[in-house]
């Protein structure tokens, strides 16, 4: 199952500009392990999409990863997921956008509900 933030729009024009995303990863499979493989990507110029990083995690079951990735600096920012593993449903997502200090920024904080479900990930 592969999933989307959307565009996070990442400059003090709208709000608070976030330096680092960090990702939170859970296998709330008690059997199973998961594999996600997350693409971030981020955009300078409005028409382009660039792949900042590309990550593989193998999650045992019934475990967490944390992630952190820099972000500082770009326009904006998408991070993609690919889930693959015998209970999809069971591996939960979020994201959360820290600005310089270590806070969370609100805008920038996408829970599993909130991702976009996509067909595939974008090529790298």
């Amino acid at each position: 199952m592969a999933y989307t933030t959307g565009y996070m729009t990442n400059t003090r024009d709208f709000g608070t500009a976030v330096t680092n995303v960090v990702l939170n990863l859970v296998n709330e499979s008690q059997l199973n392990t998961a594999n996600v493989l997350v693409k971030i990507f981020y955009s300078q110029s409005p028409d382009v999409k660039i792949p900042l990083y590309v990550n593989a995690y193998t999650l045992p079951a019934n475990s967490i990863r944390r992630a952190v990735f820099f972000v500082q600096g770009v326009l904006a920012y998408e991070v993609q997921y690919n889930v693959t593993s015998v209970s999809p449903l069971d591996v939960v997502l979020s994201s959360f956008g820290l600005d310089e200090f270590g806070n969370v920024v609100q805008e920038h904080s996408v829970l599993q509900s909130e991702l976009t479900t996509i067909s595939a990930l974008s090529p790298s």
